[in-house]
């Protein structure tokens, strides 16, 4: 092995960069030589890419978002797209590539393995959280935080002017971000798509936790949960409260990466060119517990991540 590439496809994730540079460096350790393509898959198409050496990647780890830049190449769901990406690894003589984004950058990648023979390792970066095989993703802890500092500020309007705040988080297929900031902001009502709650039953916990003495709340829902303006309109109908809506939209995407997200960026980094010297074709880099593993890069990318029920339960509980 004597040249890798690398590229950051998708939706951007807070420790993007963090990855690329642990990816590179760790590279240089082994006497490998990196390439980074530009605007992930679109990049990798038009064959637009730069060196990466140990000088490139220095002092990018605190800053969100890609160096690298992204975007989403719909060419990548065609046969005709993988193709051409795969003719350009093969002309530049790659002996490798890592991919760094979610389930979408995965299946492309998994295809161009297919296509290409080329070994392909994969490292999830998804605010979502939604990739099987990992316990966590590079990015999610940023955005949870992020939303959480925002939810904090709205909880204290909400409590002075005694109303109720329905906060709308990403998360259009899946809820753990707002399940995790839920549990973490004290939610008195958490909306996910996984699990269906009718405007009713919300109705009826608003005006309980009322008559216990609440004289606020604090909904989290994910964009995916429903639509949130109705449901604003509806519970203000039921229950005669004054109730606000706050959509937080990309700023969860954006902004310095936490600690957490660094060094796990770090480790996912280092751990993605041990699996190409090992000899592993088609993986992705997780973390279960405290350890780093492979996964099956198909299996991560196509199989449903279950949302922890225990952790909704426990929201429930403790939202009395």
């Amino acid at each position: 092995m004597e040249l890798i590439g690398i590229a950051t496809t998708g939706g951007d994730a807070p420790g993007m960069n963090a990855a690329i540079r642990a990816t590179v460096r760790t590279a240089a350790a082994h006497n490998l030589k990196m390439v980074g393509f530009e605007r992930g898959y679109a990049g990798l198409l038009a064959d637009e890419y730069r060196v990466l050496g140990v000088r490139e990647v220095g002092g990018i780890s605190h800053m969100g978002g890609t160096f690298l830049k992204t975007s989403r190449a719909e060419e990548m769901r065609t046969e005709d797209g993988i193709a051409r990406a795969a003719k350009v690894l093969r002309e530049r003589r790659m002996d490798g590539l890592v991919v760094i984004g979610g389930d979408g950058s995965f299946r492309a990648a998994c295809k161009l393995h297919e296509v290409s023979g080329m070994p392909v390792i994969g490292i999830p970066a998804t605010i979502d959280n939604d990739l099987a095989g990992t316990d966590a993703t590079i990015g999610f802890d940023t955005a949870v935080n992020t939303a959480l500092d925002a939810i904090d500020k709205i909880r204290d309007t909400a409590t002075s002017h005694e109303r109720v705040f329905i906060v709308e988080v990403m998360g259009r297929n899946s809820g753990f971000i707002a399940l995790e900031v839920g549990v973490a902001a004290g939610a008195e009502v958490i909306l996910i798509p996984e699990i269906k709650c009718d405007v009713e039953t919300i109705s009826r916990r608003l005006v309980d936790g009322h008559r216990r003495g609440k004289k606020s709340a604090i909904i989290v829902m994910a964009e995916g949960a429903g639509d949130c303006t109705s449901i604003a309109k509806a519970l203000a109908g039921n229950t005669g409260f004054e109730v606000r809506l706050t959509r937080l939209g990309h700023v969860q995407r954006g902004g310095h990466p936490s600690a957490y997200s660094r060094v796990l960026a770090c480790k996912m980094g280092a751990a993605s060119i041990r699996f190409l010297l090992e000899g592993r074709k088609r993986d992705m880099t997780g973390i279960q517990g405290v350890h780093i593993v492979p996964v099956d890069l198909e299996y991560a990318s196509k199989t449903p991540k279950e949302i922890d029920a225990g952790l909704y339960e426990l929201a429930l509980t403790l939202a009395r």
